[in-house]
């Protein structure tokens, strides 16, 4: 099948609070289109505010999927993840419309756009519950151990990745880079990203964080621990975990804030230099630039390079 008889799938990503749902919802409301969201955390119910999930009216305008769709103790990991946005995926084709996967968790957007094959390892409940234990330092320091090439790509800030990573090495006893294969194109791919100047991009950071800190995120994070405790990994994430020692009474409330702050700019640059290596995104700087992109693969016009 050529790439031009594949059908279409629209990717829109960026790093964290560049603007991806505005964009997105515009585009696909204009195209007739529904989102399909790739962010590791918004899929998680009650984790609202500290994921900056779309607002009702933004939902009300355009639909969304992969949303809400598990409880926080529930284990949830990228091969799962593409299971279920390929369903998606195909179920608003099916229904005529323009699918556009949104988001900034660049390994579910590669699990899609390049098809990857995932190694069918189980969880480990008993190494994971050592693993958890671990700092991220002493993870990267294990998972280097096991594959080296792959510690040259993965997030050693990100602790689940980290355990994943670990698991499915000592389980198969092969590096978890080697295993994870690209398999042939499923769509005809247009991947639009959201490029900020840092300045403008670390405004828009700190008045969301405001923003999150003003709708109530302590109080989100205070009835997810309740409900769940601490160990849960989505509770190891930026804007939940910087909680913890405010509970425990050994920080302020403001000093929360710029850890908060802090930790979303250096997220956004990880992201940033994730999506940086991938030269087939287009890079935008306003609405009109994006749209001339959607209509010229919806017209099959070729784009340009």
């Amino acid at each position: 099948m050529t790439k031009d008889e594949l059908e279409k799938l629209i990717v829109i990503l960026g790093p964290t609070a560049s603007g991806k749902t505005d964009l997105a919802v515009k585009l696909a409301k204009k195209f007739n289109g529904e989102i399909i969201s790739a962010d590791s955390r918004q899929i998680y119910k009650g984790m609202d505010i500290g994921t900056a999930k779309p607002s009702k009216k933004e939902k009300g305008l355009v639909p969304h999927h992969l949303i809400d769709l598990i409880k926080p103790d529930q284990i949830f990991n990228a091969a799962v993840y593409k299971k279920l946005a390929l369903k998606a995926i195909k179920d608003v084709e099916n229904r005529n419309k323009m699918p556009f996967l949104v988001g900034g968790t660049g390994l579910y957007i590669k699990s899609i756009i390049d098809n990857i094959n995932f190694p069918a390892v189980p969880a480990q409940k008993k190494l994971r519950k050592n693993l958890e234990k671990k700092t991220e330092k002493e993870l990267f320091k294990i998972y280097r151990k096991l594959d080296p090439e792959g510690a040259k790509f993965i997030d050693k800030n990100n602790k689940r990745r980290l355990i994943r990573a670990i698991e499915v090495c000592k389980v198969t006893k092969i590096p978890f880079w080697k295993q994870r294969k690209k398999g042939k194109n499923l769509f005809n791919i247009l991947i639009i990203g959201i490029k900020l100047p840092e300045k403008e991009l670390e405004k828009r950071i700190k008045t969301r964080i405001e923003k999150m800190f003003r709708l109530g995120l302590e109080k989100e994070v205070k009835k997810l621990v309740k409900r769940y405790g601490w160990k849960i990994s989505p509770l190891q994430t930026i804007g939940y975990q910087e909680w913890h020692e405010y509970f425990n009474k050994k920080t302020g409330r403001n000093e929360i804030k710029k850890q908060v702050i802090l930790h979303t700019l250096q997220f956004s640059r990880r992201q940033m230099t994730w999506f940086k290596k991938d030269k087939r995104i287009k890079w935008i700087k306003n609405y009109k630039s994006a749209e001339k992109l959607v209509k010229e693969i919806i017209l099959n016009k070729p784009l340009d390079k």
